[in-house]
């Protein structure tokens, strides 16, 4: 079983982004379950997605509390120590970010996806929504879907705007900085 946690802020599409990557793993076969957590309703309020995602019927109820991945799409959610006690040795982070990887030395146990999917959703004419973006950086750091299964779940889910979030998802994709693990005694 594979564990996801995304955080994030209102409005920017972490919650959403959670089910649309449920319902492309399901399309692939998989059970998914997806569910959130967030208090105050309301635009830049913190949110928490999660999704846990199996080859068999997930059973399990309860909150995840150390996942195998996790999606930061906010950095001012966190800081170094929570996601180094939150996150699962050799666990992997999905990081929005205009910053270079030597800003994540305390990270770098971890594998690392960078992509600016800010930058790439205002470009794609989604505003501050930048969900889609960060699901097409997702698909090429993991592997575990195809493209095509996220298009077709983006295109099921996605009220409006569907050719722009399409378009923002491949850009991410072919956008994203990916760096392996490393060991404490690694350069």
């Amino acid at each position: 079983m594979i564990e996801i946690k995304f955080r994030g802020r209102g409005g920017q599409g972490a919650v959403v982004a959670s089910e649309i990557l449920g319902r492309a793993f399901f399309l692939e076969g998989k059970y998914p379950q997806s569910f959130s957590l967030f208090g105050a309703e309301r635009r830049g309020a913190p949110v928490f997605g999660f999704l846990r995602v199996d080859d068999e019927p997930i059973l399990l109820k309860c909150q995840i509390k150390h996942p195998d991945q996790v999606f930061l799409f906010d950095l001012s959610l966190v800081d170094e120590k929570e996601i180094s006690r939150e996150l699962k040795p050799g666990g992997l982070l999905l990081i929005n970010t205009n910053k270079k990887i030597e800003s994540f030395k305390g990270w770098r146990g971890f594998k690392i996806g960078l992509i600016d999917a800010n930058s790439i959703a205002r470009r794609s004419g989604l505003g501050e929504t930048f969900n889609t973006a960060m699901l097409g950086a997702y698909v090429r750091l993991t592997n575990l879907i195809k493209m095509e299964t996220l298009i077709e779940a983006i295109q099921r889910m996605v009220p409006s705007k569907v050719k722009e979030n399409i378009e923002a998802a491949q850009e991410a994709f072919k956008q994203i900085e990916i760096y392996e693990a490393k060991g404490p005694d690694s350069p």
